[in-house]
């Protein structure tokens, strides 16, 4: 199965769930002029959004575009896309079509499903059944809310990732403390480092989780939505906690790496010895069989 099946499967397991619950209860304020579903989704690795930058897109950072149906979307390059809209066959054909542009599908995709509140009168925040309130649908408003969904969605994969990294680490620090000694193939701990420098990497370089969004430098105003969405999803709190947590896989890699180099050091100690021993064995026998 292709990524564009596993895509199209999952939003039909999807659609046939929600239909077999019914449809959530959404309790809408008065004063409401709208309520906007909003679909976050994590692709994989690398999505490729130059093909659709061509297209008189409604934002350039973050990529914003009109789905053709009904909708918007807001992709990142870093395999996300935010669907903004009721779900229809437009909107779901528009999502399997951009598996041809992601570079390191996920065989499941990360999801997300919350509400857009628009009312005039509010005070932009997310109220405690998750909503989100705005004043009016700008693309700046729901750039910024995809800009959160989208980076709590990567917070959520690599919180994933890294408590399986920690699984595989425990029986090594477990060997470690009830054999004294280290357990484990030094390429084996090696991929352990380079895994952690990766996701290291991903998160401050490609994904930037703990700074602000550009729109920001541009839109001042809407900081405090910004902050409010940033509380709501932890995104700094979750972000200090996988630094944290890859922190100690780092180090726990690199002491056990240390514990099996120093072993491997002293085995060719040993085996120099033996080969001097042996020398002098080799040159003292002829003598002795002269004696």
């Amino acid at each position: 199965m292709n990524s564009a099946e596993r895509v199209a499967q999952l939003i039909n397991t999807e659609t046939g769930r929600q239909a077999a619950k019914g449809a959530p209860i959404l309790e809408v304020p008065a004063g409401t002029v709208e309520a906007v579903p909003v679909r976050a989704l994590l692709l994989g690795e690398r999505l490729d959004t130059r093909a659709l930058e061509r297209d008189k897109p409604l934002g350039i950072t973050p990529l914003t575009v009109d789905i053709p149906g009904g909708g918007v979307a807001v992709l990142f390059r870093y395999g996300a896309v935010v669907l903004f809209g009721k779900a229809t066959a437009a909107m779901d054909s528009f999502t399997v079509s951009l598996t041809s542009l992601v570079t390191g599908a996920f065989p499941v995709p990360e999801r997300d499903d919350v509400h857009l509140l628009v009312r005039p009168d509010t005070d932009e925040h997310v109220d405690l059944a998750g909503n989100i309130l705005i004043r009016e649908k700008t693309t700046e408003r729901l750039q910024l809310v995809a800009d959160s969904l989208a980076k709590s969605l990567v917070l959520s994969h690599y919180e994933t990732r890294i408590a399986e990294n920690f699984d595989r680490i425990e029986p090594l620090a477990a060997r470690l403390r009830e054999k004294g000694r280290a357990g484990g193939h030094s390429r084996e701990l090696l991929r352990h480092v380079g895994d952690v420098l990766l996701t290291q990497q991903k998160m401050v370089g490609r994904v930037e989780t703990g700074e602000k969004p550009e729109l920001l430098w541009e839109h001042p105003e809407l900081e405090r939505l910004y902050m409010r969405l940033a509380e709501e999803y932890e995104l700094r709190e979750r972000e200090r906690a996988l630094d944290r947590k890859l922190d100690v896989i780092s180090r726990t890699v690199e002491t056990l790496l240390g514990l099996l180099q120093t072993r491997s050091s002293l085995r060719v100690e040993w085996y120099i010895v033996l080969l001097i021993v042996a020398e002098l064995l080799l040159s003292t026998y002829p003598l002795l069989l002269r004696h």
